[in-house]
């Protein structure tokens, strides 16, 4: 089974599953999730389900004591300072202490290959619908910090775009295709760079390759040989090696990251 879950508190993510539903032909069910109707739909023979909770998403630890999905993929808004129009894809969890939602040291299990054609399918309802939006990973950041292969697809950055129906549209069309490809690719863990990683963007975008786990610039001092160990393991796909946005590091962090990596025995390539 596959999940698709949006928060009655987000309108990114209430206008994004209305455009799934609006578009895919849900079937209402008779039971209820936190007193909001579910909806299923059969695609190659496997259900996906969708469910509202009353809760923001970054706080929903709770959601696998009810189910144990395949693939759990939240719709929400994503927010900036910058307001930049921007269609994103990242997994949920916490390289280090837990400041919004979720665990501790713990990440989600990164679905690689999905995100991928998730970013994949923006890029090209962005050119389709003419939209004048940025499509970005994010790094891996907030909560949930769940045991089932989990990522966001989000709408930003800022309450106009949260509104906008096409884009909106983009992204509902984006997850669909992810649910219905169940690709495999060869996947990386990307390591530097800021919080939007143009270089590892564009070569998911223009290669074979899928980024995991995404560790950012900021969050590098703050992670040890473990953490990285548990990004690798903590991935879907086997990950191949560690692409490093290496001007996008701190030469204090790099002696210290390298013998991290060597330490599991990660395969590195420089950007």
């Amino acid at each position: 089974m596959i999940l698709i879950v949006a928060s009655t508190e987000d309108t990114a993510g209430m206008n994004i599953a209305q455009k799934i539903m609006d578009h895919h032909n849900f079937e209402k069910l008779s039971e209820t999730f936190h007193k909001n109707p579910l909806y299923s739909k059969k695609i190659q023979n496997q259900e996906v389900k969708m469910l509202f909770i009353n809760e923001e998403i970054v706080k929903t630890q709770f959601i696998t004591d009810f189910f144990t999905p395949q693939l759990l993929v939240f719709v929400s808004r994503h927010s900036s300072v910058s307001g930049i129009p921007t269609l994103s894809v990242h997994t949920p969890g916490n390289l280090a202490e837990a400041e919004l939602g979720g665990l501790p040291r713990k990440v989600s299990i990164s679905p690689a290959s999905a995100m991928k054609d998730t970013l994949l399918e923006m890029s090209r309802q962005k050119e389709k619908m003419e939209l004048d939006y940025k499509v970005s990973y994010e790094c891996t950041h907030h909560g949930p910090s769940l045991n089932v292969p989990t990522m966001f697809a989000e709408l930003g950055s800022s309450p106009e775009q949260w509104k906008d129906a096409k884009a909106a549209e983009a992204v509902a069309h984006s997850v669909m295709t992810a649910v219905s490809k169940r690709s495999s690719y060869p996947t990386v863990l990307g390591i530097g760079g800021p919080h939007y990683n143009e270089k590892f963007t564009k070569i998911a975008l223009n290669t074979q390759t899928a980024f995991g786990h995404i560790i950012p610039k900021y969050a590098i001092p703050r992670v040890d040989a473990e953490i990285i160990e548990q990004c690798v393991e903590r991935t879907m796909e086997t990950v191949e090696s560690a692409i490093l946005d290496w001007k996008g590091i701190k030469g204090a962090d790099k002696a210290k990251l390298i013998s991290a990596l060597d330490k599991i025995g990660v395969p590195i390539e420089k950007v």
